[in-house]
């Protein structure tokens, strides 16, 4: 029914509407991105790291109308819902437009959350999570460790959380291990809890030739994506990090940020706090007012290139090692990563 002219409530029944619609997607998509059953609280806890605030009761109104819409259904009282096929099926025609930018208010929102530290080297720091067989966790360890000694992640520390166990919000199925490794978005909460703002321009593949950064080959921009670059480059077979790591040339994921010209010395002074922490991350800082890889920055700024969190991740998939992986899952613990030496010793 269309609103009568003059109406000063005319289309608040539409908007109220749109956003129900918005919010009943925003729930599919964490229920997926949970990668398992799930009840309303953890699916909030989900949401908020996307920057969405809900409650709990009104996430299990949302639900129940899912569960009539065929979209969720329910596992059992304890173990919560799962999203069914129509659910994955809604979500891949989602209003794209309204998804433009998403990552780009993650990125932003999990790196102001963060509480990390770098000089105390405690609290909280941004963590990929990647599902894997546990069956194959110590072939998986040794490639990993071979792209963490060539320097093409973020310093060289991981989470193997075991079946059952919360990572980055996640619960590791039965027969998996949960692989988390360190965000490069991690690198933004550092600047910013140290009074450096930082813009996320661009997510990319880096071509690398005798281990140093020769050029961008590709680029998208953060604020008009609704997949994470990398993730996306990964997924379509577009990397190859194993061959960089083993001899110094290849195609690995990096980003572009910007940083004011006049926090460069701040910055470098944390780069080097940051490797001495086992983070590492970035790969250089530019001029001020002048082209990184011959990408241009605006006046009065300077580029920063920021080696991807996923590399470690990249080589499992060029092994032929099955993986399902989610970027920028959530919050965790500093202290829960350790050394991937250790971990390799561990699950030899």
């Amino acid at each position: 029914m269309r609103p009568l002219p003059g109406n000063r409530y005319s289309g608040w029944g539409d908007l109220v509407s749109e956003r129900a619609d918005r919010m009943k997607v925003a729930v599919l998509r964490a229920l997926q991105e949970i990668d398992g059953a799930a009840g309303a609280a953890r699916i909030v806890q989900q949401l908020a790291g996307a920057g969405v605030s809900l409650k709990p009761r009104t996430v299990r109104l949302y639900l129940k109308q899912l569960d009539r819409e065929g979209m969720t259904e329910c596992v059992s009282r304890r173990l919560g819902r799962r999203i069914t096929d129509r659910g994955v099926e809604e979500l891949a025609h989602a209003n794209v437009v309204e998804k433009v930018g998403f990552i780009a208010t993650k990125v932003d929102s999990l790196g102001y959350r963060m509480s990390f530290n770098c000089k105390a080297g405690e609290g909280s720091i941004i963590v990929n999570v990647t599902m894997i067989d546990e069956r194959v966790l110590g072939m998986a360890l040794k490639e990993m460790k071979s792209v963490f000694a060539a320097g093409l992640g973020m310093g060289g520390r991981l989470i193997a959380a075991e079946s059952g166990r919360v990572i980055g919000g996640l619960t590791v199925p039965p027969g998996r291990v949960g692989i988390g490794t360190v965000c490069s978005v991690t690198v933004n909460g550092i600047l910013l809890h140290e009074g450096i703002p930082v813009t996320s321009r661009f997510g990319g593949l880096l071509e690398m030739r005798g281990g140093q950064a020769v050029r961008f080959i590709e680029l998208i921009e953060y604020s008009g994506t609704t997949l994470d670059p990398l993730e996306a480059f990964i997924r379509a077979g577009m990397t190859n990090v194993r061959a960089c790591a083993a001899s110094g040339a290849g195609i690995i994921g990096a980003s572009f940020r910007e940083i004011p010209s006049a926090a460069i010395e701040d910055a470098m002074k944390l780069q080097k706090a940051m490797r001495r922490k086992g983070l590492g991350g970035i790969m250089a800082i530019g001029q001020p007012n002048k082209p990184l890889l011959d990408v241009p920055v605006a006046e009065g700024r300077t580029g920063v290139i920021v080696v991807g969190g996923l590399n470690p991740v990249a080589a499992l998939h060029e092994a032929g090692i099955r993986i399902s992986m989610l970027s920028l899952a959530g919050l965790e613990d500093y202290r829960a990563f350790k050394d991937c030496e250790e971990l390799c010793r561990k699950y030899a």
